[in-house]
This record gives C-alpha cells, sequence and structure tokens, in this order.
C-alpha cells in the first residue's frame, strides 16, 4: 500500500449524503468509500480528517486559462496552480485565445501544452465561427468538452451572428453547444445611450444597464429556441438573471437536453458592490441587481440552476485600471469559487449538499465526465479536504493567479482547503502545491 492514501474521520458529502467516513485511495484510483472507522491495514499516508469536510474535486466547465498569445495575464501552468489549491482538481478551458481555438490542430496544440504544464486535469472547448462548420464535424466527442459558441460579446471573429451558421451548427455539433448569450444589437443600442449621456465618462455601475437583462434574455430565448428546434445539446452559460432562469426546467439534471449554468460572482456580488470594486467587478455577462443575486442562489436549491462554475478571466491590474470602456471584462476566480459556495452555506443560504451536487457531480453528469465528480469506488481519487473552522483572508499575499489580485482580495472566510488530491495524488497540501505534478485530459462517456 505504498501508494495508498486514507483519508478518515471525515465529514463526507457525496451524492446527497452527510456521514462520518473514510476514503482509501490505491493508484489513481479510489479504493474504497466507507461510513464509520476504517478496519483494514493502514497505509504509508493517513490523515486523520476530523472536523474536516471530504468531498469529491470540483470540476468547472468554464475557465480562461489565456495561454497562447495572452500568457501575460495567465497561463495554463499558473491558473491551474491557482485551480488546485481552491479544490478545482478539473478544468474545460475556453477558445478565445489568440490565435482563437477554432480549428482541430489549434485545439491540439491546446491539449499538448496542457499535458507539459497543466497541474489539473484538463478538457479544452472548441470555438465556433460563422464559417468553420467543417472543423465542427471533426471533433472527437470523447476527448473535446463541448463547442463554444458566442452569440454575442466576442472578440476577434468568434461572434456567429448568421441565422444560416447557427442552424448548422445547433442541428449538426457532435457535442454539446454551450453559448455565451447577450443580444448584440441591443447591447450597441444602449451603449450608444449612455455614451449620449456621458460621452467617454462611463461608471462601472452603469455596466449592467448597457449589458441589460433584456440583452441576455433576447439571446438566452433563442439559444432555447434553436436547440429545441434542431435538438441540440444545448449549455448556456452564465445566466445573470432570474429572468433567464424562467427558460429552464425544475428538477434532476439527468434527462435534460437544455441546461444552465450561473457562476460564483453572479451568486456573490450585485449591483451595489460596484461603488466599492468599480471595474473589478465587471464581467460580461454583467453583475446585476440583489434580486437576480437572491433569485439564481434560491435556483440552486430548486434545481434550476444545474451548474456552477466560475469563468475565470484574468487581466492584469493594468488593464483593470482602465477607463471603463477601455477596461477588458472578466476576472480571476478559480481559486476561491469553492471557498466563496462554503461561506454562502455558512450563512444558510445553501445546503452543503446543494454546494457539492452543483461543483462536481453536475459538471460531471452534463459532460459525461468519465469516472469523475463522484467519491465512488473505481472512480479517479480526484478529492479535496476542506478545514470549515479556519478563518483567513483573501490578499495579495496569498492570491496565486499570475496576474496577482481577486475581485474577493480583502474578503475574510471562514473555511479553507487544506489538501486536494488528483489521481491519487496530493497535489496541494496546507499551503504547498507540488508544481511538478501533472493532470490527466478528461475523458467523455460519449
Amino acid at each position: 500500500m505504498n501508494d495508498a492514501i486514507l483519508i478518515k474521520n471525515a465529514l463526507i458529502v457525496n451524492e446527497r449524503r452527510e456521514y462520518t467516513g473514510y476514503v482509501l485511495t490505491a493508484g489513481d484510483r479510489i479504493a474504497q468509500v466507507g461510513e464509520g472507522d476504517y478496519r483494514g491495514p493502514e497505509p504509508v499516508r493517513s490523515i486523520d480528517a476530523a472536523g474536516c469536510l471530504l468531498i469529491p474535486g470540483v470540476i468547472d466547465d468554464q475557465v480562461h486559462f489565456r495561454e497562447p498569445g495572452l500568457t501575460h495575464k495567465g497561463d495554463i501552468h499558473s491558473e491551474s496552480t491557482a485551480a488546485v489549491t481552491g479544490g478545482v482538481t478539473s478544468c474545460m478551458e475556453m477558445p478565445n485565445t489568440q490565435p482563437p481555438a477554432a480549428t482541430i490542430d489549434l485545439l491540439n496544440e491546446k491539449f499538448a501544452r496542457a499535458a507539459e504544464t497543466s497541474v489539473a486535469n484538463y478538457s479544452f472547448y472548441l470555438g465556433a465561427t460563422n464559417d468553420n462548420l467543417d472543423e465542427i464535424k471533426k471533433i472527437d466527442p470523447r476527448r473535446v468538452c463541448g463547442l463554444k459558441v458566442f452569440m454575442g460579446s466576442s472578440t476577434g471573429n468568434m461572434l456567429v451572428d448568421r441565422n444560416e451558421s447557427l442552424a448548422a451548427i445547433f442541428s449538426e455539433s457532435p457535442v454539446l453547444v454551450a453559448t455565451h448569450c447577450e443580444d448584440e444589437a441591443t447591447i450597441r443600442r444602449n451603449l450608444a445611450h449612455f455614451k449620449a449621456l456621458y460621452g467617454e465618462k462611463i461608471a462601472p455601475n452603469v455596466h449592467p444597464l448597457i449589458r441589460s437583462e433584456e440583452a441576455c434574455y433576447l439571446s438566452t430565448v433563442h439559444a432555447v429556441e434553436l436547440a429545441t428546434k434542431y435538438g441540440a445539446d444545448l449549455h448556456v452559460l452564465h445566466l445573470s438573471t432570474v429572468r433567464e432562469l424562467g427558460l429552464f426546467g425544475d428538477g434532476p439534471l439527468s434527462g435534460k437536453k437544455i441546461t444552465n449554468e450561473v457562476c460564483v460572482h453572479h451568486l456573490w456580488f450585485t449591483e451595489r458592490d460596484y461603488r466599492r470594486k468599480g471595474n473589478l467587478i465587471k464581467w460580461n455577462p454583467a453583475i446585476k441587481t440583489a434580486a437576480d443575486r437572491e433569485g439564481l442562489v434560491a435556483g440552486i436549491g430548486r434545481g434550476r440552476v444545474d451548474v456552477v462554475a466560475t469563468d475565470h478571466a484574468p487581466h492584469t491590474k493594468e488593464e483593470k485600471a482602465q477607463p471603463y470602456l477601455s477596461c477588458p471584462s472578466g476576472g480571476p476566480s478559480v481559486q476561491h469559487s469553492l471557498t466563496v459556495m462554503l461561506e454562502l452555506f455558512k450563512r444558510g443560504e445553501l445546503a452543503l449538499a446543494d454546494v457539492v451536487e452543483k461543483m462536481c457531480h453536475a459538471p460531471a453528469i452534463r459532460f459525461k465526465v468519465k469516472d469523475r465528480g463522484f467519491l465512488r469506488e473505481g472512480a479517479y481519487a480526484d478529492l479535496v479536504l476542506v478545514d470549515l473552522y479556519s478563518a483567513w483572508e483573501v490578499s495579495t499575499e496569498n492570491i496565486l493567479c499570475k496576474c496577482g489580485w481577486s475581485p474577493f482580495d480583502g474578503e475574510r472566510f471562514s473555511t479553507h482547503v487544506t489538501h486536494t488530491v488528483i489521481n491519487g495524488r496530493i497535489v496541494y497540501e496546507n499551503g504547498v502545491v507540488d508544481t511538478s505534478f501533472r493532470g490527466m485530459p478528461l475523458a467523455f462517456d460519449r
């Protein structure tokens, strides 16, 4: 049992059960999951987790690690290192890099780079354009997590706005279609209106009025209509409004073909926070009202929110310090996502089982990730151990993202990830990351 790890006396939360028990690993897999005391031979490495929470590794279905072409903001190694310190063991990375990953050859280059540098497990989306249907048809569903379609708010040539292109994509994609939904025409009208009022001196708190509820709703309606018409497997990313949530059904994820994701910043911040955070919380879609935040949180418990992720998208401090109109949207969050969700649990806003379901189980189910997302015998040993009673404050000294800042800077949290196990290896332990470790490409049961 030289390669085995035993974690015992932990509060285990898995598949909506909570109990004190243990997990034993062997090689890269889980050998045993049990309730009560472990009575077998003690392995070389044993962790007494009394008072700590043990859950499956978090699977983040939406990150931007900025490689290639934007590595002054972040790269696969730096951002995956930050991820594992926060309990994120697997990441699905977006295609809007430079150049955009809109061909299979470019996608393969990202896989090759991740094999060299990623500390977490990984997969990548192919990016859709108005004219790359031939590339889309070449996607290997067992290897590629999904197809990303920007139906608004994109860079370069990745905005897909032709009806014939959207029809072809929704009818012929061999994998799940993940959409960014904001109506471009509505955004342009709103921007023109506020430029007429304020000129170039638009303040960050106007962002949710420019990228408005109406812009989000119109585009999400369009995506749902296309998916319904063509029978597509649709996953709408980063919902920001309660109104959009009404387009989706309640109940178990299994069997749903049209689903959604909500990001942690939309569950934590509201429009009031623009006064103190400014451009640091400028995301697309925008953070909106307190009622939207409360409705999205409530949607988790009702089963209407399907997946919780980050949309981790780092920019430099200098880029975020520019005036509103010049400042890029997005921010880093992969290091703090689980901590934020557990804080909402500690506040009484979420059930612990819901945190685990939406961050660990649901991404595995929705994307059909093979052998991950659950504490099950025979599954990959992706585990996270959390001290539920360890207060700490986010600061520049403990932020590991390459950009060196976080929208949660100054926030005081009451839980702390102590250990992250990936593929049976302890990759993070009490502040120390094994940066020599390399994750695996995710495999999909499709």
